[in-house]
């Protein structure tokens, strides 16, 4: 009896590990299928890591945010502590997203405009509030894995004309990569599964 038992948990536990696993894949195909396609404007920062394969880490205009966009940030005072910021996003004429204002801890009451989208991200630095001050923002989407052997390649493109990323966002804020793109031209997509 213990045998049996012992084998109806592990298949229990199986089955759970299967559906949560099964659930974070469903969930980045959605946000790939249904979110609104943002461009961001990207530059290189690290192509390779010696145990992952070659790889862009990305940094984006809208990763370093002036504080005077934040609606909610605390004047004069400084702010050290890591959490989410809300930062809305609007396409210009050259066809990538920049940000148009921001709200610390949590999104704005009021929705975002026609035209802007809001993206969640992480403030990853401390600053103190005055005229010049910037907040560093991470959003989960600053690693591009590529083909072996490229990533030294598209770095020294990134360097001499304009790339982007292809980013999908959900109704929550959250950004996942469709592609990279060489100005009009898609590069690598990601695929939804």
């Amino acid at each position: 009896m213990p045998k049996n038992r012992l084998l109806i948990s592990a298949l229990a536990l199986a089955l759970v590990q299967i559906g949560f696993l099964s659930w974070i894949i469903a969930s980045r195909a959605a946000i790939l299928r249904n979110g609104q396609e943002v461009l961001l404007k990207v530059e290189p920062v690290d192509p390779r890591d010696l145990l992952r394969g070659d790889y862009v880490r990305l940094g984006y205009d809208i990763s370093n945010i002036p504080a005077k966009l934040v609606a909610n940030a605390p004047a004069g005072q400084s702010w050290t502590a890591a959490g989410p910021i809300f930062v809305r996003v609007k396409k210009d004429a050259d066809g990538f997203w920049n940000a148009t204002s921001a709200s610390l801890g949590k999104a704005p009451a009021t929705p975002p405009a026609d035209g802007e989208v809001e993206l969640r991200g992480e403030v990853s630095s401390s600053w103190t509030m005055d005229e010049n001050a910037t907040l560093r923002v991470d959003y989960g989407i600053e690693r591009f894995y590529l083909p072996e052997g490229e990533g030294l390649a598209i770095e020294r493109d990134m360097r001499v004309r304009s790339f982007g990323i292809l980013a999908a966002v959900d109704k929550n804020g959250t950004p996942q990569i469709k592609a990279l793109m060489d100005g009009e031209t898609k590069l690598y997509a990601e695929p939804l599964y």
